[in-house]
């Protein structure tokens, strides 16, 4: 068991594959319309005409005061299907993202298998796994509700639009 998880999450959205594989595929726009995880992204790479080789520089967060950085690799093809990546740094695995349009909604399907690398993560993984997978359901959470928003926004720029959430523990930020 150690420190290694596999999360499966479901998110349901109104709009088309070919929206949703424009919004998460677009690495560098994360700050903006989920920015209750994403701090900071760099890019690194940018990919073949597919995606597949591009790469980004994360700074997250969940709802718990801690922080990760890894680095995210496309290693599939973005399709309106979906694609797969990699994660290195404080995160070690693998994620496949799959979208399937079922009438007006987007059924997007994550799968991903990651171990934690960062020290405090992997000393504690025994005593706090629970609270480590609600953190991860409460960022995956905020993720379908910023892109509802999202999705919105880039179909009608003039819609009064909720912002997206908010980063729990702004302090966090600076770091």
């Amino acid at each position: 068991m150690g420190s290694a998880y596999h999360f499966l999450t479901e998110w349901r959205v109104a709009g088309t594959t070919a929206e949703v594989r424009a919004v998460l595929s677009d690495g560098p726009s994360l700050t903006r319309w989920w920015p209750s995880v994403y701090l900071s992204v760099v890019q690194l790479e940018p990919g073949d005409a597919d995606g597949v080789g591009g790469a980004i520089a994360l700074h997250t967060k969940g709802w718990l005061p801690y922080t990760l950085r890894w680095t995210l690799r496309v290693t599939e093809p973005i399709t309106e299907a979906g694609y797969a990546l990699t994660a290195s740094g404080d995160l070690d695995g693998a994620g496949r993202w799959t979208f399937r349009q079922q009438g007006p909604e987007v059924v997007i399907t994550y799968d991903w298998r990651v171990q934690a690398t960062k020290p405090l993560l992997r000393r504690l993984s025994w005593l706090l796994r629970p609270a480590f997978a609600a953190n991860h359901r409460w960022a995956m959470a905020k993720g379908e509700e910023s892109l509802a928003l999202e999705l919105r926004r880039r179909r009608d720029p003039d819609a009064a639009v909720p912002p997206p959430p908010p980063a729990t523990f702004a302090w966090l930020r600076r770091g």
